[in-house]
Protein backbone atom coordinates (compact mmCIF):
# COMPACT_ATOMS: atom_id res chain seq x y z
CA UNK A 1 0.00 0.00 0.00
CA UNK A 2 0.80 3.56 -1.18
CA UNK A 3 0.37 6.25 2.11
CA UNK A 4 1.37 9.71 2.16
CA UNK A 5 1.59 11.75 5.25
CA UNK A 6 1.34 15.63 5.51
CA UNK A 7 2.61 16.77 8.78
CA UNK A 8 5.03 14.48 10.60
CA UNK A 9 4.89 15.20 14.20
CA UNK A 10 3.91 13.22 16.84
CA UNK A 11 0.76 11.97 14.77
CA UNK A 12 1.60 11.76 11.55
CA UNK A 13 5.01 9.85 12.62
CA UNK A 14 3.37 7.42 14.32
CA UNK A 15 1.08 7.21 11.55
CA UNK A 16 4.09 6.76 8.98
CA UNK A 17 5.97 4.09 11.32
CA UNK A 18 2.71 1.72 12.16
CA UNK A 19 1.92 1.40 8.68
CA UNK A 20 5.98 0.94 7.57
CA UNK A 21 6.29 -1.69 10.36
CA UNK A 22 2.59 -3.62 10.46
CA UNK A 23 1.14 -2.90 6.98
CA UNK A 24 4.27 -3.10 5.17
CA UNK A 25 3.35 0.20 3.44
CA UNK A 26 5.50 2.99 1.18
CA UNK A 27 5.04 6.11 2.70
CA UNK A 28 5.76 9.36 1.10
CA UNK A 29 5.29 12.59 3.77
CA UNK A 30 5.24 15.96 3.75
CA UNK A 31 6.20 18.79 6.03
CA UNK A 32 6.41 22.86 5.93
CA UNK A 33 9.62 22.00 7.99
CA UNK A 34 12.28 20.60 6.14
CA UNK A 35 14.12 19.42 9.92
CA UNK A 36 10.65 17.38 10.36
CA UNK A 37 11.38 15.96 7.19
CA UNK A 38 14.81 15.10 8.15
CA UNK A 39 13.82 13.84 11.64
CA UNK A 40 11.07 11.82 9.85
CA UNK A 41 13.42 9.97 7.66
CA UNK A 42 15.98 9.49 10.61
CA UNK A 43 13.66 7.92 12.56
CA UNK A 44 11.84 5.26 9.58
CA UNK A 45 8.59 7.10 9.62
CA UNK A 46 8.95 8.02 6.07
CA UNK A 47 10.19 6.08 3.16
CA UNK A 48 10.42 9.13 1.12
CA UNK A 49 10.26 13.16 2.02
CA UNK A 50 8.91 15.48 -0.87
CA UNK A 51 8.97 19.13 -1.43
CA UNK A 52 5.49 19.77 -2.11
CA UNK A 53 1.56 18.19 -0.78
CA UNK A 54 1.20 17.51 -4.89
CA UNK A 55 3.90 15.19 -5.30
CA UNK A 56 3.49 13.42 -1.82
CA UNK A 57 0.31 12.51 -2.35
CA UNK A 58 0.84 11.81 -6.62
CA UNK A 59 0.15 8.03 -6.27
CA UNK A 60 -1.46 7.73 -3.02
CA UNK A 61 -4.01 5.24 -1.86
CA UNK A 62 -4.75 6.88 0.96
CA UNK A 63 -3.29 10.35 2.98
CA UNK A 64 -3.21 11.31 6.23
CA UNK A 65 -3.37 14.95 6.90
CA UNK A 66 -2.23 15.69 10.48
CA UNK A 67 -1.56 19.68 10.95
CA UNK A 68 -3.28 21.54 13.52
CA UNK A 69 -6.61 22.53 13.37
CA UNK A 70 -6.59 25.76 11.77
CA UNK A 71 -4.75 24.37 8.77
CA UNK A 72 -6.47 21.41 8.13
CA UNK A 73 -9.06 23.13 5.94
CA UNK A 74 -6.59 24.75 3.54
CA UNK A 75 -4.49 21.59 3.62
CA UNK A 76 -7.27 19.21 3.15
CA UNK A 77 -8.32 21.31 0.16
CA UNK A 78 -4.90 21.32 -1.61
CA UNK A 79 -4.78 17.11 -1.35
CA UNK A 80 -8.06 16.58 -3.02
CA UNK A 81 -6.64 18.86 -5.86
CA UNK A 82 -3.99 16.63 -5.77
CA UNK A 83 -4.92 13.42 -4.55
CA UNK A 84 -5.69 10.45 -7.00
CA UNK A 85 -9.58 9.93 -8.11
CA UNK A 86 -9.46 6.30 -6.06
CA UNK A 87 -7.38 8.04 -3.17
CA UNK A 88 -9.16 8.17 0.47
CA UNK A 89 -7.83 11.33 2.11
CA UNK A 90 -8.62 11.43 5.70
CA UNK A 91 -7.28 14.40 8.78
CA UNK A 92 -6.56 13.59 11.99
CA UNK A 93 -8.11 17.05 13.71
CA UNK A 94 -9.41 17.17 17.06
CA UNK A 95 -12.68 18.81 15.75
CA UNK A 96 -14.53 17.83 12.92
CA UNK A 97 -17.57 20.65 11.74
CA UNK A 98 -14.24 22.70 10.71
CA UNK A 99 -13.92 20.43 7.58
CA UNK A 100 -17.42 20.33 6.70
CA UNK A 101 -16.62 21.62 3.04
CA UNK A 102 -14.53 18.98 2.35
CA UNK A 103 -17.43 16.17 3.28
CA UNK A 104 -19.07 16.30 0.23
CA UNK A 105 -16.20 15.03 -1.64
CA UNK A 106 -16.70 11.33 -1.79
CA UNK A 107 -12.51 10.49 -1.08
CA UNK A 108 -12.78 12.50 1.99
CA UNK A 109 -13.46 10.69 5.51
CA UNK A 110 -12.80 12.74 8.47
CA UNK A 111 -11.17 11.32 11.07
CA UNK A 112 -9.48 11.64 14.99
CA UNK A 113 -7.46 9.12 16.87
CA UNK A 114 -7.48 9.25 20.28
CA UNK A 115 -4.63 8.75 20.94
CA UNK A 116 -1.48 11.03 22.13
CA UNK A 117 0.57 12.11 24.61
CA UNK A 118 2.10 15.38 26.43
CA UNK A 119 5.19 15.77 24.08
CA UNK A 120 4.87 16.86 20.05
CA UNK A 121 6.98 16.20 17.89
CA UNK A 122 7.96 13.25 15.88
CA UNK A 123 11.08 12.70 17.98
CA UNK A 124 8.16 11.33 20.47
CA UNK A 125 6.29 9.41 17.75
CA UNK A 126 5.74 5.43 18.27
CA UNK A 127 4.36 2.71 16.15
CA UNK A 128 2.03 1.26 18.78
CA UNK A 129 0.75 4.76 19.51
CA UNK A 130 -2.66 3.68 18.43
CA UNK A 131 -2.90 0.23 19.76
CA UNK A 132 -6.47 -0.09 20.69
CA UNK A 133 -7.29 3.21 20.78
CA UNK A 134 -10.93 4.51 19.38
CA UNK A 135 -10.10 6.23 15.96
CA UNK A 136 -13.58 8.04 15.22
CA UNK A 137 -14.54 8.60 11.98
CA UNK A 138 -17.19 10.79 10.49
CA UNK A 139 -18.16 9.73 7.31
CA UNK A 140 -20.85 11.60 5.13
CA UNK A 141 -23.61 10.82 2.47
CA UNK A 142 -21.12 11.40 0.25
CA UNK A 143 -18.35 9.17 1.07
CA UNK A 144 -17.59 6.58 -0.89
CA UNK A 145 -18.26 2.79 0.38
CA UNK A 146 -15.61 1.28 -1.39
CA UNK A 147 -12.99 4.09 0.55
CA UNK A 148 -14.42 4.37 3.42
CA UNK A 149 -14.05 0.20 3.80
CA UNK A 150 -10.13 1.19 2.71
CA UNK A 151 -9.49 3.14 5.59
CA UNK A 152 -11.22 1.34 8.09
CA UNK A 153 -9.59 -1.73 7.32
CA UNK A 154 -6.17 0.22 7.49
CA UNK A 155 -6.89 2.02 10.64
CA UNK A 156 -7.46 -1.44 12.31
CA UNK A 157 -4.35 -2.68 11.05
CA UNK A 158 -2.59 0.05 12.94
CA UNK A 159 -3.49 -1.61 15.87
CA UNK A 160 -6.77 1.19 16.06
CA UNK A 161 -10.66 0.63 16.62
CA UNK A 162 -12.44 2.79 14.14
CA UNK A 163 -15.63 3.75 15.49
CA UNK A 164 -18.33 6.08 12.90
CA UNK A 165 -19.78 9.29 14.65
CA UNK A 166 -21.12 12.21 13.28
CA UNK A 167 -19.45 15.67 13.01
CA UNK A 168 -21.34 17.35 15.41
CA UNK A 169 -22.02 15.16 18.17
CA UNK A 170 -18.02 14.37 17.76
CA UNK A 171 -17.70 18.25 18.87
CA UNK A 172 -19.91 17.93 21.67
CA UNK A 173 -18.12 15.00 23.25
CA UNK A 174 -15.02 15.89 22.41
CA UNK A 175 -15.51 19.41 23.91
CA UNK A 176 -16.95 17.24 27.04
CA UNK A 177 -14.19 15.00 27.68
CA UNK A 178 -11.20 16.49 25.72
CA UNK A 179 -11.14 19.82 25.47
CA UNK A 180 -12.45 20.96 28.67
CA UNK A 181 -10.53 18.70 30.98
CA UNK A 182 -7.13 20.45 29.33
CA UNK A 183 -9.06 24.29 30.39
CA UNK A 184 -9.39 22.85 33.95
CA UNK A 185 -6.24 21.27 34.11
CA UNK A 186 -4.92 24.67 33.17
CA UNK A 187 -7.16 26.93 35.71
CA UNK A 188 -6.23 24.14 38.53
CA UNK A 189 -2.23 24.46 37.90
CA UNK A 190 -2.56 28.40 37.76
CA UNK A 191 -5.10 28.46 40.49
CA UNK A 192 -2.50 26.25 42.61
CA UNK A 193 0.57 28.36 41.75
CA UNK A 194 -1.49 31.88 42.79
CA UNK A 195 -2.57 30.52 46.29
CA UNK A 196 0.54 29.07 47.53
CA UNK A 197 2.29 32.02 45.89
CA UNK A 198 -0.12 34.75 47.54
CA UNK A 199 0.64 32.84 51.21
CA UNK A 200 4.48 33.17 50.22
CA UNK A 201 5.03 29.26 50.33
CA UNK A 202 7.35 27.42 48.28
CA UNK A 203 5.78 25.66 46.16
CA UNK A 204 5.44 21.66 47.68
CA UNK A 205 5.26 18.36 46.11
CA UNK A 206 2.31 17.52 44.99
CA UNK A 207 0.29 14.28 45.62
CA UNK A 208 -1.03 11.53 42.93
CA UNK A 209 -4.60 13.87 42.66
CA UNK A 210 -3.19 16.40 41.59
CA UNK A 211 -0.70 15.33 39.42
CA UNK A 212 -3.65 12.91 37.73
CA UNK A 213 -5.83 16.45 36.92
CA UNK A 214 -2.84 18.58 35.66
CA UNK A 215 -1.36 15.98 33.67
CA UNK A 216 -2.50 17.77 30.12
CA UNK A 217 -2.10 21.58 31.60
CA UNK A 218 -0.22 23.24 29.23
CA UNK A 219 -0.27 21.60 26.30
CA UNK A 220 1.28 23.15 23.00
CA UNK A 221 -0.18 26.34 22.19
CA UNK A 222 0.32 26.27 19.00
CA UNK A 223 -2.35 23.28 18.92
CA UNK A 224 -4.26 23.86 21.36
CA UNK A 225 -5.41 27.80 20.45
CA UNK A 226 -6.71 26.07 17.09
CA UNK A 227 -8.47 23.33 19.04
CA UNK A 228 -10.47 25.78 21.98
CA UNK A 229 -11.43 28.03 19.31
CA UNK A 230 -12.11 25.82 16.66
CA UNK A 231 -15.14 24.45 18.65
CA UNK A 232 -15.27 27.11 21.32
CA UNK A 233 -19.80 27.11 20.95
CA UNK A 234 -19.39 23.50 22.36
CA UNK A 235 -16.64 24.41 24.89
CA UNK A 236 -18.64 27.26 26.09
CA UNK A 237 -21.07 24.81 26.78
CA UNK A 238 -19.51 22.54 28.87
CA UNK A 239 -18.03 25.36 30.86
CA UNK A 240 -21.08 26.59 31.58
CA UNK A 241 -22.62 23.09 33.26
CA UNK A 242 -19.35 23.05 34.95
CA UNK A 243 -19.48 26.47 36.27
CA UNK A 244 -23.03 25.71 37.47
CA UNK A 245 -22.21 21.75 38.88
CA UNK A 246 -19.34 24.25 40.80
CA UNK A 247 -21.57 26.68 42.40
CA UNK A 248 -23.91 23.71 43.49
CA UNK A 249 -21.27 21.72 45.29
CA UNK A 250 -20.35 25.35 46.66
CA UNK A 251 -23.68 26.28 47.81
CA UNK A 252 -23.86 22.65 49.73
CA UNK A 253 -20.14 22.95 51.72
CA UNK A 254 -21.47 26.84 52.25
CA UNK A 255 -24.97 24.73 54.11
CA UNK A 256 -22.39 22.10 55.39
CA UNK A 257 -25.08 19.88 53.41
CA UNK A 258 -23.39 16.59 53.96
CA UNK A 259 -25.98 14.62 52.74
CA UNK A 260 -26.13 16.94 49.65
CA UNK A 261 -22.14 16.40 49.56
CA UNK A 262 -22.23 12.66 50.09
CA UNK A 263 -24.55 12.17 47.34
CA UNK A 264 -22.46 14.53 44.76
CA UNK A 265 -19.61 12.22 45.32
CA UNK A 266 -21.64 9.25 45.28
CA UNK A 267 -23.12 9.82 42.45
CA UNK A 268 -19.81 10.68 40.67
CA UNK A 269 -18.54 7.16 41.83
CA UNK A 270 -21.35 5.77 39.86
CA UNK A 271 -20.80 7.85 36.70
CA UNK A 272 -17.11 7.07 36.54
CA UNK A 273 -17.91 3.02 36.86
CA UNK A 274 -20.29 3.57 34.11
CA UNK A 275 -18.06 5.37 31.65
CA UNK A 276 -15.34 2.46 32.53
CA UNK A 277 -17.39 -0.08 31.78
CA UNK A 278 -18.49 1.48 28.61
CA UNK A 279 -14.86 0.80 27.22
CA UNK A 280 -14.23 -2.30 28.39
CA UNK A 281 -16.90 -3.83 26.52
CA UNK A 282 -16.14 -6.45 24.24
CA UNK A 283 -15.92 -10.25 23.71
CA UNK A 284 -16.19 -12.83 20.43
CA UNK A 285 -16.78 -11.44 17.09
CA UNK A 286 -20.24 -12.19 15.16
CA UNK A 287 -20.21 -11.50 12.01
CA UNK A 288 -23.58 -10.05 10.12
CA UNK A 289 -23.86 -9.77 6.38
CA UNK A 290 -26.51 -6.82 5.03
CA UNK A 291 -27.87 -6.88 1.74
CA UNK A 292 -28.05 -3.22 0.76
CA UNK A 293 -28.47 -1.33 -2.70
CA UNK A 294 -25.75 0.47 -4.33
CA UNK A 295 -26.37 3.57 -3.42
CA UNK A 296 -24.12 7.00 -2.22
CA UNK A 297 -24.00 7.12 1.54
CA UNK A 298 -25.53 3.15 2.38
CA UNK A 299 -22.20 2.86 4.65
CA UNK A 300 -22.13 5.78 6.22
CA UNK A 301 -25.35 5.21 7.00
CA UNK A 302 -24.82 1.89 8.24
CA UNK A 303 -21.67 2.93 10.09
CA UNK A 304 -23.14 6.29 11.52
CA UNK A 305 -26.06 4.00 12.91
CA UNK A 306 -24.06 1.62 14.69
CA UNK A 307 -21.73 4.20 15.69
CA UNK A 308 -24.95 6.22 17.66
CA UNK A 309 -25.87 3.42 19.23
CA UNK A 310 -22.30 2.51 20.53
CA UNK A 311 -21.60 -0.46 18.76
CA UNK A 312 -18.08 -1.36 17.51
CA UNK A 313 -17.84 -2.42 14.20
CA UNK A 314 -14.80 -4.55 14.55
CA UNK A 315 -13.99 -4.95 10.66
CA UNK A 316 -15.94 -4.90 8.01
CA UNK A 317 -15.55 -6.13 4.19
CA UNK A 318 -17.62 -5.03 0.92
CA UNK A 319 -19.30 -7.80 -1.60
CA UNK A 320 -20.41 -5.88 -4.55
CA UNK A 321 -23.13 -7.49 -6.85
CA UNK A 322 -21.21 -8.61 -10.18
CA UNK A 323 -24.10 -5.91 -11.99
CA UNK A 324 -22.94 -3.34 -9.36
CA UNK A 325 -26.81 -3.19 -8.48
CA UNK A 326 -26.58 -4.52 -5.00
CA UNK A 327 -24.16 -5.92 -2.55
CA UNK A 328 -23.42 -7.28 0.58
CA UNK A 329 -21.52 -5.42 3.56
CA UNK A 330 -20.32 -8.23 6.02
CA UNK A 331 -19.96 -6.60 9.70
CA UNK A 332 -17.84 -8.19 12.55
CA UNK A 333 -19.34 -7.42 15.70
CA UNK A 334 -17.61 -8.15 19.43
CA UNK A 335 -20.09 -9.39 21.95
CA UNK A 336 -22.89 -11.28 21.36
CA UNK A 337 -25.52 -8.49 22.56
CA UNK A 338 -24.04 -6.04 21.11
CA UNK A 339 -23.92 -8.04 17.80
CA UNK A 340 -27.75 -8.52 18.45
CA UNK A 341 -28.00 -5.20 19.10
CA UNK A 342 -26.21 -4.15 15.68
CA UNK A 343 -28.96 -6.60 13.96
CA UNK A 344 -31.89 -4.95 15.22
CA UNK A 345 -30.49 -1.72 14.01
CA UNK A 346 -29.11 -2.58 10.23
CA UNK A 347 -32.90 -4.22 10.03
CA UNK A 348 -34.30 -1.25 11.51
CA UNK A 349 -32.81 0.84 8.25
CA UNK A 350 -34.47 -2.04 6.02
CA UNK A 351 -31.61 -4.08 5.29
CA UNK A 352 -32.02 -7.65 5.49
CA UNK A 353 -29.15 -9.51 7.86
CA UNK A 354 -28.01 -13.39 7.47
CA UNK A 355 -25.88 -14.63 10.03
CA UNK A 356 -23.13 -16.83 8.24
Amino acid sequence: MRIAVIGVGLIGGSVGLAARERLGAVVCGYDRSPEALDAALARGALDRACPTTAQAVAAAEAVFVAAPVGELPGLVGEVLAAAPADCVVTDVGSTKRVMRAAHDDPRFVGGHPLAGTETAGVQHARADLFEHATWYLTPSAATSGVLYERLHRLLTGLGAQPTAIDADTHDRVLAAVSHLPHVLANVLVSQAAGTLAAGGERLPATGPSFRDATRVAGAPSAIWTDIYLSNRDALIAEVDGTVARLRSIRDALAAGDAGAIADWNDAAAADRRRLLESQLAGGELFELRASVPNRPGVIAQLALELGRAGVNITDMALYPASDMSDGVVALWIAGERASQRAEELVCGLGFPVARP
